[in-house]
């Protein structure tokens, strides 16, 4: 049974950064398409990022320029690197696959406040 945990979230002021973590405890991560995704009491869950295996990455235009994705693979981890945080990017953060998704897991929290 997959397990991951997704940590790094926290409160930080407008313009702040903050890496996401995302560990996953199965060997599927190397071959799957990875995401992040987060979902705010006012919107559905969207997607922010994608990496693929072969490391071809799309991102969200809502984020561009701001957020990247990238994958240790022999580590299993996923990451998410967020500067010039803005308010809306207020919510919480999720890993998954792109497809055939795994349960969700507890998520990781991002304050953007001044």
């Amino acid at each position: 049974q997959v397990q991951f945990v997704e940590s790094g979230g926290g409160s930080v002021r407008p313009g702040g950064s903050l890496r996401l973590s995302c560990a996953v405890s199965v060997d599927e991560f190397m071959f799957s398409e990875m995401g992040w995704y987060r979902q705010s009491p006012e919107k559905q869950r969207e997607v922010v990022a994608t990496i693929s295996p072969g490391g071809t990455i799309s991102v969200a235009e809502s984020v561009k320029g701001r957020f990247a994705i990238y994958r240790d693979t022999s580590k299993k981890i996923l990451y998410l690197q967020m500067s010039s945080l803005k308010s809306e990017d207020t919510a919480v953060y999720y890993c998954n696959k792109l497809s055939d998704q795994w349960p969700w897991g507890q998520g990781t929290r991002v304050t953007v406040s001044s």
